[in-house]
């Protein structure tokens, strides 16, 4: 039976091991075990049989603002609606903080067009919003934001918002 459950850190590995054949593929930027760590408590992981086949992470940007991150189902488990259903615990978690909007910078746009994500061209923060943001040292700010530090690492994604 699935599970969804929030992330402990003893995860990490589960997490790490999923993770890094997306990495190689270039479907997902490597994160270093530390980061992971440092991070855990943003992340959700899918139980299958006791064994850790998925995880995501949803990261508060803003007042209104988050973005879904890093979201993999194991190869072996993928067609199984297990994404799906992160997904959805993620949109949940954020509609309990208060967050209207949900970003997300993915290869996977038919998977978020079929859950209510729209692609955008744009940045959807005021000038006064993005100035704030503009500080951050979070990596995926730097993405949000589309700032020329982080090109090379985004080429091929789409940006995608839906709103809650």
């Amino acid at each position: 039976m699935l599970q969804i459950r929030p992330a402990t850190t003893s995860d990490v590995y589960a997490i790490r091991e999923i993770a890094q054949p997306l990495i190689e593929q270039r479907i997902l930027l490597g994160k270093e075990m530390v980061e992971l760590f440092e991070s855990i408590q943003e992340f959700i992981v899918a139980e299958l049989g006791g064994k850790v086949v998925g995880f995501g992470a949803l990261h508060v940007m803003w007042q209104d603002l988050a973005e879904v991150r890093t979201l993999a189902v194991a190869q072996e488990a993928k067609r199984q609606g297990i994404g799906a259903a992160m997904l959805e615990e993620l949109l949940k978690r954020a509609k309990a903080l208060g967050i209207k909007r949900i970003f997300c910078l993915t290869f996977e746009v038919d998977f978020f067009k079929a859950n209510g994500f729209e692609v955008i061209s744009d940045i959807p923060v005021d000038a006064e919003t993005y100035a704030e943001l503009v500080r951050s040292h979070d990596e995926g700010v730097a993405e949000f934001l589309d700032l020329a530090r982080v090109k090379q690492n985004t080429l091929g994604n789409s940006r995608m918002l839906k709103l809650l």
